[in-house]
């Protein structure tokens, strides 16, 4: 007997599955154990039970007690089958589902207006991009996916429905409700994106819900306001609107929200609600589609439902008298399946229970969308209902992953509508200036801060127009970014008069990227583009959408997005240029680069504890792999008594990393013409050195530390006063005058003959006794003389010229005293040995500061930013940001122990990893790693092997140099690093 009762329910399934195209959406895994669930469900139901089952409700989780009660009492004495959630925040939300799905005896399906996600990330923005910007995406593993993890958003909270995706076609820009909700206007494009939506939110366990059927997308009205009209007809419809649905239904979606439209050429008659026809909802969904899924109808709230509606068809009554709930009968006669969001759900079921009687509503009628209720009920699980568990929601909807994931969906989508010159992404960045000018009404920080990490861009504004075409002369380049609020998508996204007038006058007379932070059809607006050269359409105003746009101005990242929609005549359906990136430094999460974000917090705590220990007033700290910063974090202040915070504009004196970014690029590049090689003698490049000690010392060996020059000469003693130890009237002036223009300090201007001195005193020094391993400033000193020599041109104006401009490195510099303003400027030593003053914006070194401040072994002032991007350009083998600047085989070259077998483990330039047991390094990085350390706290390494670059910015010798180094001591730098390692999961 129960192999017959198993044959029939087999048998009874095989024919549910075998009606829709070969599958059934709302068909558990196990359909014989869903199907006894459900009979059993169904057999035990009162007839209001049954009716009930029908209703979802709105629920807000922010209402009153007063209101909650009243949901209480609906699922208490209606019976009511589901919710639908709107207002309010996660965590509360998580707490009422529980508190209410207590007080069903049937669980609860429970639904959700969450199409982008919900509202819980730290800026205030939803999880994930509005469709309008996926359906810029062309990857539809990205959407696929980003409805999974929506999905698993929604299934955290306790939602077993999301009415979402949107499969409306927008081909109209005028659409008040649909606009950004749409994938865009090309049905294939939409169905496409669509479906890879729906597969992965039903992948996560929730059910996906395809609106607004048959389509919403080609308005002008508001549904919430009106009854719009749709006026095709009906082959037209068939071939665009419900395009989607097709397809959509043979791969298994799970419901469709009926719209609320007023389609003639559909419906029965004129003006009547798409919800409320049969024709539409029974005979074209049901029946010609052949939908066996969930049928939900719009809110039947919806302005204009009423007013067609024929009250008591039956002539029926309840016993009390009450009347009403005609909307809903003629909802779920027309074939719907759940009643959403009804005006009074009291009378409307009253209204329903006295059609069933008077047979207007039939058992089997009843019956068909009850049992599909539960179906939908038993697919999620509910059948074996559990409590939503409150702890750690918030960090749940805030996952690492939702945020890598965000930022390839922006990376995909943003879109250069145009690029008339072929300007973008932006190179030769020595030949540009920048100006940035803000349109629009919401914020522009992320993208300012973003930008100005690629080059010098200044942010101008003015009162009036005349002003700021004044003040735009200077600029060949200007990067006007519209910005409009984010909060919504329903927010204003149109040009003022006065914006358009203002973008006008400011392309007739320069250089403009138009950077558009919101819908592309705000474009619509512009009535030429003839003058604009450039256009990006970055769809949103999120710090995320921000950011990215600024990352493929400067070619971080490359540009793949295409219009998903038409914004007039200049920018049409599809277009978008591909551009490759220009391998510039980028800037991501540490997951997309195989690295653990929850593990590099230990290095948070290694910096606080360097701080806190007065190892060092303040740091910074980048680090990057692959090609990305992944960690770009402040620590502690400019002094230990003031209270400016470090931020990562602020530039610090990196001592001896001035070896590597200053003169050994520009060897580099003298070797690559032949001036010179690694086995020139000094006695060939400086004549000078011809009859000197060091005549055939190569640069091979100098640079390697292994020539027996001494490591340093105090050239400063001499200068100073024997008696009182000051610096010495003999050499010394308050104020330049003839003969006293080295600057060495406020009020303090050395003799200039004294560089003389200097290099003569180099050149006569003894060697050391022995040929050993002995790090030494002096080669620096001397390469400093011979290629401002080579070149006629001191050293500070070859690298900014040469290469810091190019690269974007605009906080690289020489002397930043008379640059940048002192707030900027990391102070180094109160100096109360030579200076006798607090060390500001001028190099600390001694040498250097008696070289005018240009020294070729210290002098330079950075910040981490800029650093790594040199590092980066070392690591990328001499190419950066779309140029070459040095071969491969030239780094290979300088990133060479030559000397190893004699325990130097020095390269030509760099500073190599330790032999033994201690070095410049945490032990755990390759042997083709490279990088080099500077007096002051800095450190800077390259590691090929693991692509990673990491810079260290301190100030270590302040308030004083004496003393003991307590960051070298503790292995600060590279307890950091190792850390760094550590992290890496993949």
């Amino acid at each position: 007997m129960q192999y017959l009762k198993t044959l029939v329910l087999f048998l009874a399934f095989g024919s549910i599955l075998n009606a829709q195209n070969g599958r059934n959406p709302l068909l558990a895994t196990n359909p014989i154990a869903q199907q006894q669930w459900v009979d059993k469900t169904y057999n035990a139901m009162t007839l209001d039970e049954k009716i009930g089952q029908l209703y979802m409700v709105q629920v807000f989780s922010n209402q009153s007690q007063a209101q909650k009660n009243k949901i209480v009492e609906l699922i208490r004495d209606y019976n009511i089958g589901g919710l639908i959630y709107s207002k309010g925040g996660p965590v509360r939300q998580a707490k009422l589902n529980n508190e209410l799905q207590a007080a069903a005896k049937i669980p609860l399906l429970i639904g959700m207006d969450a199409e982008w996600g919900l509202s819980m990330r730290l800026d205030s923005t939803y999880a994930f991009p509005w469709n309008m910007t996926l359906g810029a995406v062309k990857n539809k593993f990205l959407i696929e996916q980003t409805g999974r993890q929506l999905g698993e958003h929604c299934k955290r909270i306790g939602v077993h429905f999301n009415f979402a995706p949107v499969v409306d076609i927008n081909t109209n820009p005028n659409n008040p409700i649909i606009g950004n909700r749409s994938f865009g206007e090309d049905r294939d494009n939409v169905t496409e994106k669509a479906l890879a939506f729906m597969k992965g939110m039903q992948s996560a366990g929730v059910l996906a819900n395809a609106k607004h059927f048959p389509g919403h997308g080609d308005t002008e009205a508001d549904s919430h306001k009106t009854l719009p009209t749709v006026g095709f007809d009906a082959k037209r419809i068939d071939s665009i609107e419900i395009y989607p649905y097709k397809k959509l239904i043979k791969e298994g979606l799970s419901s469709v929200m009926v719209a609320h439209l007023n389609i003639p050429s559909l419906s029965q008659r004129e003006g009547f609600p798409s919800t409320l026809s049969k024709k539409i909802v029974t005979d074209i969904l049901k029946d010609r589609l052949q939908f066996k899924g969930l049928i939900f109808t719009d809110a039947l709230t919806m302005k204009g439902a009423a007013d067609f509606v024929q009250p008591n068809l039956d002539g029926g009554q309840s016993n009390s008298g009450v009347t009403g709930g005609e909307i809903d009968l003629a909802a779920f006669l027309a074939g719907n399946d759940v009643m959403l969001m009804s005006e009074d759900v009291p009378k409307a079921i009253a209204r329903m229970k006295i059609a069933f009687k008077n047979g207007i509503i039939t058992e089997a009628r009843l019956e068909h969308s009850v049992k599909k209720i539960l179906m939908a009920k038993y697919k999620v699980d509910l059948h074996k209902y559990k409590p939503v568990g409150i702890y750690n929601i918030v960090s749940d909807l805030n996952r690492i992953k939702d945020d890598a994931l965000y930022e390839m969906l922006m990376e995909n989508a943003i879109t250069i509508a145009r690029d008339q010159t072929d300007q973008l992404p932006l190179r030769n960045l020595e030949t540009k200036s920048i100006a940035y000018v803000k349109l629009g009404d919401s914020d522009e920080s992320a993208f300012v801060s973003e930008l100005k990490k690629y080059a010098k861009v200044h942010e101008i504004s003015a009162d009036n127009l005349e002003q700021l075409m004044t003040k735009l002369q200077n600029y060949n380049t200007v990067i006007v970014g519209f910005h409009k609020s984010n909060a919504s998508p329903w927010k204003s996204y149109k040009f003022s008069k006065k914006e358009k007038l203002w973008l006008e006058k400011i392309a007739k007379t320069n250089n403009v990227i138009l950077d558009v932070f919101a819908k592309p059809y705000a474009l619509l607006d512009l009535k030429s583009v003839e003058n604009i050269e450039s256009v990006v359409v970055s769809y949103q105003n999120s710090k995320i959408a921000q950011e990215k746009s600024a990352q493929l101005i400067f070619g971080a990242i490359p540009a793949r997005g295409t219009l998903p929609v038409s914004a007039g005549e200049f920018f049409k359906l599809g277009s978008g240029k591909q551009a490759n990136a220009l391998e510039r430094l980028g800037y991501t999460i540490p997951e997309r680069v195989g690295m653990s974000s929850y593990a590099l917090k230990k290095i948070d705590s290694i910096a606080n504890y360097a701080v806190n220990g007065k190892m060092t007033p303040g740091i910074q700290l980048v680090i990057a792999r692959k090609g990305k910063v992944i960690y770009n974090k402040n620590f502690g202040k400019h002094t230990y008594e003031g209270n400016q915070p470090v931020t990562s504009e602020d530039i610090y004196d990196v001592a001896s990393l001035t070896k590597i970014v200053a003169t050994l690029p520009l060897l580099m590049e003298l070797e690559e013409k032949g001036i010179v090689s690694l086995d020139t003698k000094l006695s060939e490049i400086i004549p000078s050195y011809k009859n000197s000690n060091k005549k055939n010392v190569t640069l091979k060996k100098m640079l390697s530390h292994y020539a027996q020059l001494k490591p340093w000469i105090p050239f400063y003693f001499k200068t100073l006063d024997p008696e009182t130890k000051k610096p010495s009237d003999k050499y010394y002036r308050k104020n330049s005058t003839q003969g006293f223009s080295i600057k060495v300090a406020p009020e303090l201007y050395l003799r200039d003959d004294y560089m003389d001195s200097i290099n003569t005193r180099i050149k006569d020094t003894d060697l050391l006794s022995r040929l050993r391993y002995r790090y030494s400033d002096l080669p620096y000193y001397i390469l400093k003389q011979f290629i401002e020599s080579h070149y006629n041109k001191r050293l500070d104006e070859l690298t900014a010229d040469r290469f810091y401009k190019s690269l974007g490195a605009n906080n690289t510099m020489y002397n930043p005293y008379y640059k940048i303003p002192d707030n900027r400027i990391v102070p180094s030593e109160n100096d109360d040995y030579y200076r006798f003053q607090k060390v500001q914006g001028y190099v600390h070194d001694m040498g250097a500061a008696m070289q005018d401040g240009v020294g070729g072994h210290a002098g330079i002032f950075s910040n981490a930013n800029d650093i790594a991007k040199i590092m980066q350009l070392y690591l990328q083998k001499g190419f950066y940001g779309g140029k070459r600047y040095f071969k491969t085989e030239t780094l290979d070259k300088f990133n060479t122990c030559y000397y190893c077998e004699s325990n130097n483990r020095r390269g030509i330039g760099f500073d190599k990893p330790q032999l033994g047991n201690v070095g410049p390094t945490c032990g755990c990085v390759s042997m083709t790693s490279f990088g080099h350390s500077g007096f002051t706290g800095t450190y800077a390494w390259a590691d090929p092997s693991e692509e990673i670059v990491y810079v260290f910015m301190a100030n270590r010798t302040y308030p004083t140099s004496k003393g003991p180094n307590m960051l070298l001591r503790e292995d600060i730098r590279t307890n950091i690093q190792a850390a760094i390692y550590e992290a890496i999961i993949d």
